[in-house]
């Protein structure tokens, strides 16, 4: 359904690169599932009424939370949409990670609050009556919420959505929940089994497990998480494909909201080459970088000799010397400053964040293996964190 009404409602739907484009999906699936929630709670309300069961009736008002979640999600898609302002230059993208954190948070009040109904039923049982249509309900609801999950997760993957993958959690752990009530409802009428608040409870704790999911992947992005290997893997290419580029450093993602994404980084270039002719090369390097992978890009130039003489060759053993230490150090920004009784080897050293050593023993390290090189060397190292 979802792609067919894509295919006729959404100009150029294929072209999810577009920021328009990508709203209309947001907004369409926040429609969806509205409607289709929304007929969730009055099928499941009327079960519950007719069962007098307080985990379907618990099951359906979680059904119009749902609804509500999913207002707020599309309301974070439009809000996030907004050019940017005086008060906000990098726009408002980030709305939709903060849609996403207020539907976590709805999921886990939702949850605590059934938790607390179900446990009263637990100390009082109280009989639940069956009947087909309450059956019939139940299982329409689980088959719906699976589509609601396929939709969500298919969508949000393909427009990299936290706020849309945090309802397509919502929506699994709503079809497992609902299985819970059905199992006891069935339990009740056929076993004689009086455990409609444990499944109440199961419904609570599934809805509290969803909710803790569902905020860790919209709090991630809104604290500052590192971009994708896969993301650093597409800016690396473009950079090196450049020949007068001999390397990177210090790359740096900041993430606005999806689409508005501000990266810099230290491209490594010849000491002897043209500036002028270098410059030129990482102006159409920015420009790539926009338009390729839709993000603004500030690159700054670091001049390395790389002449084959003596400072790339005590680079090079510097550099395997570092590696020993641990295989994930780079070095950059190398300088040799001769002097009257030892020569100075100035340069930084890139940690990965795996790394446990501490920063001072990692400089300790460094400058042990360096003047164990020659005792004519003295290292002077600055150590920085990479997340790449």
């Amino acid at each position: 359904m979802i792609h067919f009404l894509a295919k006729h409602l959404i100009k150029d739907h294929e072209n999810i690169s577009s920021p328009a484009v990508r709203r209309a999906y947001g907004i369409l699936c926040g429609c969806v599932g509205i409607g289709l929630n929304l007929l969730l709670f009055v099928g499941k309300l009327l079960a519950g009424i007719l069962s007098r069961s307080i985990a379907v009736t618990a099951d359906a008002v979680n059904n119009l939370s749902d609804a509500g979640s999913s207002v707020v999600t599309l309301l974070g898609f439009k809000l996030a949409a907004q050019e940017p302002d005086q008060d906000h230059p990098f726009g408002h993208g980030r709305l939709e990670y903060i849609s996403g954190l207020v539907v976590s948070m709805v999921i886990l009040l939702m949850g605590v609050e059934l938790g607390k109904t179900s446990l009263e039923n637990i100390l009082h049982p109280e009989p639940v009556d069956f009947s087909p249509v309450v059956a019939v309900i139940l299982c329409a609801s689980i088959l719906v919420k699976l589509y609601m999950v396929l939709y969500n997760r298919r969508i949000g993957k393909r427009i990299h959505s936290a706020a849309m993958a945090a309802t397509a959690a919502d929506s699994l752990s709503d079809c497992l929940a609902t299985s819970a009530v059905l199992l006891g409802t069935l339990a009740g009428r056929f076993l004689d089994l009086h455990i409609d608040g444990w499944c109440g409870a199961a419904v609570a704790l599934f809805i509290l497990w969803s909710g803790f999911g569902a905020a860790r992947e919209t709090i991630n992005p809104l604290l500052g998480q590192p971009p994708s290997p896969e993301f650093v893997e597409q800016i690396r290419s473009l950079v090196r494909a450049q020949p007068q580029i001999i390397g990177i450093h210090d790359l740096i993602v900041h993430d606005y909201g999806p689409g508005r994404r501000i990266l810099s980084l230290h491209a490594e270039v010849p000491a002897s080459g043209d500036i002028l002719a270098l410059h030129d090369v990482v102006d159409a390097l920015e420009k790539q970088l926009n338009e390729k992978l839709g993000c603004l890009a500030t690159i700054h130039m670091d001049p390395v000799v790389n002449d084959g003489g003596a400072t790339t060759e005590a680079r090079e053993r510097v550099q395997a010397v570092v590696r020993v230490i641990d295989p994930g150090i780079s070095i950059h920004d190398f300088r040799m400053v001769p002097g009257p009784t030892h020569t100075k080897l100035i340069f930084d050293a890139e940690v990965p964040y795996q790394c446990t050593l501490p920063d001072q023993e990692i400089r300790r390290r460094i400058q042990s293996a360096v003047q164990a090189l020659d005792e004519a060397w003295s290292a002077v190292v600055e150590v920085e964190k990479s997340y790449v």
